[in-house]
């Protein structure tokens, strides 16, 4: 969740009729320059500028799961995530007792509540029937929502220009960034952040008022659909089961099967379109030794592969 946030990207908006005075070539121009304002690293710009902090809780009912986080190096371990960054300021990752489950983003800091983090962690069944593990749910959910609110900072920080809305750009962030642990680890992050949203599975058929729309997320299945397309598209092999229609069974795992065939087959190309953004949007402010020792991306299929075709448009009906 993006809150308050001034846009320092330095993005004006052409209208129509002025668009029409510049002519053709003046636009073109306004496009290039549009283009360079995510440019790469400049010289001020440093990685591990990732500060945490562990806030002590407020009322005492969370200290037990502060202390966990901390045994467990939660924040430690996405702080070295994310220290590869180049970044042209320190960016502060907090997790605090807030008085609500919650997570955001606001100039200059992220900030984690330990009553969200709760949430997730009684959310996720101890066995797994689900053919998930308590901590692959666990920690699935952690990382997508912390990754999620990074993209928002680094977005700003970055002056990274976005088409689209900005918790869409998130959530893609976010999986990205899971993506690119490697094949398995992947695998178990995806499956672990999609079980966020089982119980949307087991009631298929919800009645919300119209204004649910007018939020600035997406509807909870329209991200978890997104979430499983990505990561399809990245790797039909590893993330085959996801839109196997053909072998299902009543032991199947939670997400095998969910993903339509008619959102399957364009899958590719839209992580093509996300890879590419990824490449010369953001990798260019990544120290590449730091992301090395951290991050696998090598499995993930190459920028300029040449992507499925479009999907055949629907037939109608006679």
């Amino acid at each position: 969740m993006l809150v308050d946030q001034t846009n320092r990207r330095g993005c004006s908006i052409v209208s129509r009729r002025l668009a029409k005075a510049l002519g053709a070539s003046l636009v073109a121009f306004w496009i290039v320059a549009m283009a360079e304002s995510a440019s790469p690293a400049s010289a001020d710009e440093q990685p591990n500028r990732i500060r945490i902090e562990y806030a002590l809780p407020e009322s005492g009912n969370y200290q037990n799961l502060s202390d966990r986080l901390k045994s467990n190096r939660a924040l430690e371990k996405m702080q070295e995530m994310f220290g590869s960054f180049r970044l042209p300021n320190d960016l502060s990752l907090v997790a605090k007792e807030c008085g609500m489950a919650n997570a955001w983003y606001q100039r200059p800091k992220v900030t984690i509540c330990y009553e969200y983090v709760d949430d997730i962690d009684k959310g996720v069944r101890k066995e797994t029937r689900d053919g998930i593990t308590h901590s692959d749910g666990v920690l699935g959910q952690f990382i997508y929502t912390v990754a999620h609110e990074m993209g928002h900072a680094l977005f700003d920080t970055l002056n990274v220009p976005l088409l689209g809305r900005p918790e869409d750009a998130a959530d893609e962030f976010a999986t990205y960034m899971m993506l690119s642990f490697g094949k398995q680890e992947a695998r178990r992050l995806i499956h672990g952040a999609a079980y966020g949203y089982k119980d949307y599975l087991r009631n298929p058929k919800v009645t919300v008022p119209l204004h649910a729309f007018s939020d600035a997320h997406g509807a909870p299945m329209q991200r978890f659909y997104n979430l499983l397309c990505i990561a399809y598209g990245a790797d039909q092999e590893t993330f085959g089961d996801l839109a196997d229609h053909q072998h299902l069974t009543e032991t199947r795992a939670l997400f095998q099967g969910h993903l339509p065939e008619g959102r399957a087959r364009g899958c590719r190309i839209e992580f093509g379109e996300l890879n590419f953004a990824f490449q010369h949007l953001i990798k260019p402010h990544m120290d590449q030794q730091l992301a090395k020792a951290v991050l696998q991306t090598g499995w993930l299929p190459d920028v300029l592969a040449e992507p499925n075709a479009p999907p055949e448009p629907p037939k109608i009906k006679e």
